[in-house]
């Protein structure tokens, strides 16, 4: 885009398509049961085309303040916070978009807040309004969380007495406190390992995903990233056992963040303790932290096992489409492996997450946040499942320590391309919904084109009138 642009007007331009997400998502987005309108109807038919017109412009914003970021006089970072601020408040009080999980969240947190075994049993025990909200395919599906945020999922359900309007809040303001935590850590984090604050901020805290995700979805990914980023900052800093401590946390959260504790030993190490009492001391440390978020939260060790939680049918990870492929593939011809071929693939998947990570660290060792950055990247996606917002786990950290511009600009276009991946409601996408949501999309284009040759248009100067 040539027109002219700055901060001022990118910032405006990131608000409107905020703006518009939020008004679509009021009749498109993944709304309580008893307010989702008709199927194929035109109030769900213009909130789609909304959103999707919102979405454009929002990453036509993003792409526009990159390239500010990118240029001789960088804003600063109070600057994009700022921006932040601003194009994250209308979707504040927007209904949930683009997933369901939340309503799984508000149910399990009712759950632990009922000393129910949320580890064995799915929000169909639970029964009522908070349980009818949650996808069908995981109402008798366990937690796959930990302690961590269970803990905190059944404290906001006791406030807030199990009422969904106040629940959905509570969940959006402990997302909002995970994205404050990584737009806190991620400058830190850049100016250790030799990068630009702005451009960090750019990628990891105001990139599409985050907004769409993080803040509209409200998911719990945004506090597991907090408080790793934050327990980075802190191990950074030569306070190894906060480090662990909330690391630890980070985990107990969502799992994939343990892989964090590697760089808190490889922190000591570069501060000249020796690996193996470092790595121990990391150990014992976390440990610790474990049994005492797990005393606290009194939802016992059910965690452990949950981590093998099984994945949608139609979940799109590599290892599934390999497995469901195959299994097709051999069920043509009759064989008796066709029920492997998921599994299978699964392993193998996990398999070569293993291999990659340790490749990764042996190779960037002295580099521990960018090395973490890409083992969770990996994780995301070799993984047996994955979301758009996944990769965010490494997208955040490569946004802080990403060694050339060249990944930088990869890493945008994956997360531009994954920001127009789940439609508004969270739920499958059919043939007028995906029409829908593309015509929304090209409207945001046509806008952003005339805006464009309305700023290349010369100005014309109106002739001089004649003399009487």
């Amino acid at each position: 885009m040539a027109f002219p642009f700055d901060l001022r007007r990118c910032r405006l331009l990131g608000l409107v398509g905020t703006a518009f997400l939020a008004l679509g998502g009021e009749s498109a987005g993944a709304l309580p049961v008893a307010d989702l309108p008709a199927p194929a109807s035109a109030q769900e038919a213009t909130g789609l085309v909304a959103v999707y017109f919102g979405v454009v412009l929002l990453i036509a914003a993003w792409v526009l303040l990159g390239r500010l970021v990118r240029g001789p006089r960088p804003p600063a970072p109070r600057a994009l916070l700022l921006v932040l601020a601003v194009w994250a408040a209308p979707l504040v009080l927007a209904p949930p978009l683009f997933s369901r999980d939340v309503y799984s969240y508000l149910a399990q947190g009712a759950m632990a807040d009922a000393h129910m075994d949320v580890y064995t049993q799915g929000p169909a025990a639970l029964g009522g309004p908070l349980a009818d909200q949650v996808a069908p395919m995981w109402q008798h599906t366990g937690a796959p969380y930990g302690p961590a945020f269970l803990g905190l999922a059944s404290a906001l359900s006791g406030l807030t007495r199990g009422e969904l309007p106040a629940g959905l809040i509570g969940m959006r303001l402990l997302a909002l406190l995970g994205v404050a935590l990584m737009a806190f850590a991620l400058p830190r984090l850049a100016r250790h390992s030799g990068a630009e604050p702005a451009a960090a901020l750019w990628l990891g805290a105001l990139n599409p995903l985050v907004l769409l995700h993080l803040v509209a979805g409200a998911h719990n990914d945004a506090l597991m990233l907090g408080l790793l980023g934050l327990g980075l900052v802190a191990a950074r800093g030569r306070r190894p056992v906060l480090g662990a401590v909330l690391v630890t946390l980070a985990a107990l959260v969502k799992a994939p963040a343990a892989l964090g504790l590697l760089a808190v030993v490889a922190f000591q190490a570069r501060a000249g303790r020796r690996p193996l009492p470092a790595a121990l001391t990391t150990a014992v440390v976390s440990a610790a932290t474990t049994v005492a978020a797990t005393v606290t939260a009194g939802t016992g060790c059910g965690w452990i096992g949950a981590l093998g939680t099984p994945v949608s049918p139609q979940n799109w990870a590599l290892s599934s489409l390999l497995g469901r492929a195959t299994s097709d593939l051999l069920g043509r011809f009759g064989s008796g492996l066709a029920p492997l071929a998921v599994p299978g693939w699964h392993l193998l998947g996990l398999l070569a997450t293993a291999v990659a990570i340790l490749l990764i660290w042996l190779r960037l060792r002295l580099k521990p946040v960018y090395a973490l950055g890409l083992s969770l990247l990996v994780v995301a996606v070799f993984g047996p499942a994955i979301r758009p917002w996944y990769v965010l786990w490494g997208l955040f950290l490569i946004a802080a320590a990403a060694p050339s511009t060249s990944v930088r600009h990869r890493v945008a276009a994956l997360a531009g391309v994954l920001a127009l991946a789940v439609l508004p409601s969270g739920g499958p996408a059919d043939a007028g919904r995906l029409v829908l949501a593309v015509c929304g999309g090209l409207l945001g284009v046509v806008v952003l084109w005339q805006a464009h040759q309305a700023a290349r248009a010369p100005a014309v100067s109106p002739a001089p009138g004649r003399a009487a």
